[in-house]
């Protein structure tokens, strides 16, 4: 009788801990929301990567772990896991367009916009929640990179796509010079 209370007792203690943990390591989606903002805001003020693709119409930063699926004159579908990525480029906005920025702006269900700029460029990263999913979009000028993204990889998938539209922007603007 006195193993079986034992028995219990350790379970139960088990199965509270257990129940703690995983409350106490579940990030609130407000401080990942934050996260997110924070990790696009300093890619954008990064150094600019060097393009390492060379596309039909254009070329770009792609980080390690993408592939390029399929491209037009204006978009470029890409993958990662599974996951896939579009990026569609404006070629008649300048790095300081804000165009991608109002028209998200114009849609009333964002969890997050938050804009940022510099003397050359105009950024920006808008997230909506989407059941237990995230839709990110970013840009910098008439670049904007979107995809659906869980909570956990969502900080390591805005620093991936701000990298390529930062490193498209930058082709752009040594095109014009």
């Amino acid at each position: 009788m006195r193993m079986e209370k034992f028995g219990f007792l350790t379970v139960s203690i088990l199965l509270i801990f257990v129940i703690a943990m995983s409350i106490w390591s579940i990030e609130p989606t407000e401080e990942v929301l934050t996260e997110a903002v924070d990790a696009a805001e300093n890619q954008f003020e990064q150094e600019i990567k060097e393009p390492n693709e060379e596309l039909d119409h254009f070329s770009l930063f792609v980080p390690e772990g993408f592939e390029v699926e399929e491209q037009s004159q204006n978009n470029v579908i890409l993958t990662k896991d599974n996951q896939t990525y579009i990026l569609f480029y404006n070629k008649l906005e300048s790095d300081t367009s804000k165009l991608n920025y109002e028209a998200a702006m114009e849609m009333e269900d964002h969890d997050k916009l938050v804009s940022f700029e510099d003397q050359d460029r105009f950024g920006y990263i808008n997230i909506t929640e989407r059941d237990d999913q995230f839709e990110v979009q970013l840009g910098v000028g008439g670049v904007k990179v979107t995809t659906i993204s869980t909570k956990q990889e969502l900080t390591e998938n805005v620093n991936s796509m701000m990298n390529m539209a930062n490193s498209l922007a930058y082709v752009e603007e040594m095109g014009a010079s």
